[in-house]
């Protein structure tokens, strides 16, 4: 299952990166081939949410349950869609600037070989556009700060 590891070293804090990723309704507004987002149930701790992804004529459905744990970690489980499995976990660390520390993994496997082939040639790039929108978002919402972004070994 193709999967990618970051850890990203941001001047943000964990409250204003977990209410950021947390915030899957607004996904749409700000991140690469993110078509249109439906909360179905949202609560504290747990939301249900439906995601319409597309590359050009492509356009693909799934379904995630995001349990969240307020201000530290967002898991998001797959329930249903084109995916055989996605496993995706975002973890916030805070760091004595203000700062924190996110970790970032996600896998997943499609049910479609050819899809799967397509994924793995691609994955690597799309992964990394998809974390630059999330820092400019953080950018756009909280404003600039002076420590900049990057990443961890």
């Amino acid at each position: 299952m193709p999967g990618i590891r970051e850890t990203r070293r941001l001047p943000f804090s964990c409250d204003e990166m977990f209410d950021l990723v947390a915030d899957v309704a607004r996904y749409a507004e700000f991140l690469p081939w993110v078509v249109a987002t439906r909360v179905r149930s949202n609560s504290e701790t747990e939301m249900v949410a439906d995601m319409l992804v597309g590359f050009k004529s492509l356009r693909e459905k799934f379904t995630s349950r995001v349990v969240k744990e307020r201000p530290r970690r967002i898991e998001v489980i797959y329930v249903d869609g084109p995916l055989k499995d996605l496993d995706n976990v975002w973890e916030f660390e805070p760091l004595p600037d203000g700062g924190c520390e996110v970790h970032f993994c996600v896998d997943f496997a499609f049910k479609n070989m050819v899809f799967q082939a397509l994924a793995g040639q691609y994955f690597d790039r799309a992964f990394r556009k998809m974390v630059a929108a999330f820092e400019a978002r953080a950018e756009q919402l909280y404003g600039k700060r002076s420590s900049s972004a990057q990443s961890v070994a």
